[in-house]
C-alpha cells in the first residue's frame, strides 16, 4: 500500500503548490479589482444620497460619513416638501416635482414603447428580407440608422425648434415623445436585429408551411422568442429618454418640462442648492435602479444576444 502524502496529492490533482498559489492570487486580484470598481461606480450615488441629508456647512466642508462627520437632517427632502414633517402639508414645490416626474414617466415610457414597436418591425425586415435602395443594401441601411447617433444634438437644435414651432408641438408631451422616439430608434433597431439574427430562419419557414402569414410568424413565433431583447431595448431606451436634458430644456417650458430640467434649475442668486439638487437626483435615480434590479436577467440576455454566434 502506497502512503498518501501532500506531494502525491498535489501530483494526483495535476496542480502544484506554486500553481495553486498563483490561481489564488489571481482570484484575489480579480475580486479586488471588482470591489474597487464597484466602489468607484457606487460612490457618486452614495455621495448624492448623503448630500440630501446635509446642511450647507456639511456640503462645503465635504463631510462624508453620517453620524460621524455630520448629523443627518432632512434639509434636501424638506426643500421639496417630501420630508416626514412636510409630507402632509401643502407644497407648491412638491406639486411641481410630481408634475415633472409624471412628464418624465409619460415621455420616457411612451417614446420607448414606440421605438421598440417601430424598431422591432424595421429590425425584423432587415434580418429576414433583402432590400435595395439606390446603392444601399441591408448592411448599408443598418449602418445608416446607426450613423444617426454620430450627429451631435446641438446640430438639430435650430431645425427642431423651427419645426416644432410651426407644428405647434413646443412644450407638449407628444412633441417630446416623438423626438425621443427618433433619438433612441437607431439603438433599438441595432439591438433587435442582432436578436432576430440569432433566431433560425427555419422556424419562420416551418410556420409559413403550417399556414401562418408573415405577420403571423412575426407576432406568434418570433416575438415571443425575442422577448428578452425587446425588454433590454425598452429598458435601454427608457434610461436614455429619462436622462435626456438638451432637447427637454430647449423644447419645453412649463407644461412638458421633465425631471432632468428641474434638477439643473436648482441655482439661484445665492448659489446652487446642493441638497435640493441631490434630493431631485436621488428621486430620478431610484426608478431606474429598481427597474435594473428587477429586470436584470432580461437586460443581460438581450444585450448579449448574438455574442456567441
Amino acid at each position: 500500500m502506497t502512503a498518501v502524502t501532500p506531494n502525491t496529492m498535489a501530483v494526483d490533482t495535476g496542480e502544484t503548490a506554486a500553481e495553486r498559489n498563483k490561481r489564488i492570487l489571481g482570484r484575489v486580484g480579480i475580486y479586488g479589482a471588482l470591489i474597487f470598481w464597484a466602489f468607484v461606480s457606487l460612490f457618486p450615488v452614495y455621495w448624492t444620497i448623503t448630500t440630501t441629508l446635509k446642511t450647507a456647512r456639511d456640503v462645503t466642508q465635504g463631510n462624508i460619513v453620517p453620524w460621524v462627520d455630520f448629523k443627518p437632517a432632512w434639509i434636501g427632502w424638506r426643500s421639496l416638501g417630501l420630508s416626514p414633517d412636510t409630507i402632509d402639508q401643502v407644497s407648491t414645490v412638491r406639486d411641481e416635482f410630481l408634475g415633472r416626474f409624471l412628464n418624465s414617466i409619460i415621455a420616457s415610457c411612451g417614446a420607448s414603447f414606440l421605438a421598440v414597436l417601430i424598431g422591432s418591425l424595421a429590425a425584423y425586415g432587415l434580418s429576414r428580407f433583402q432590400y435595395k435602395f439606390l446603392w444601399m443594401r441591408n448592411k448599408d441601411i443598418s449602418f445608416f440608422f446607426l450613423s444617426q447617433l454620430i450627429l451631435p444634438p446641438v446640430v438639430l437644435a435650430l431645425p427642431f425648434l423651427v419645426l416644432y414651432k410651426e407644428l405647434a408641438l413646443l412644450d407638449t408631451r407628444i412633441g417630446i415623445i416623438l423626438l425621443y422616439t427618433l433619438t433612441v430608434l437607431p439603438i433599438v433597431i441595432w439591438i433587435m436585429r442582432d436578436q432576430f439574427d440569432t433566431i433560425p430562419v427555419e422556424l419562420d419557414e416551418a410556420a409559413q408551411v403550417d399556414g401562418l402569414s408573415v405577420w403571423g410568424v412575426f407576432f406568434r413565433i418570433v416575438l415571443p422568442i425575442a422577448l428578452p431583447g425587446m425588454v433590454a431595448a425598452f429598458i435601454l431606451s427608457l434610461i436614455l429618454c429619462w436622462n435626456e436634458y438638451f432637447f427637454a430644456a430647449l423644447l419645453t417650458g412649463t407644461n412638458a418640462k421633465t425631471l432632468p430640467v428641474m434638477v439643473a434649475s436648482q441655482t439661484g442668486s445665492q448659489g446652487i442648492s446642493w441638497w435640493a439638487m441631490a434630493a431631485l437626483a436621488t428621486s430620478a435615480i431610484a426608478p431606474l435602479v429598481v427597474i435594473g434590479i428587477v429586470l436584470e436577467r432580461y437586460i443581460i440576455k438581450g444585450l448579449t444576444a448574438g455574442a456567441g454566434k
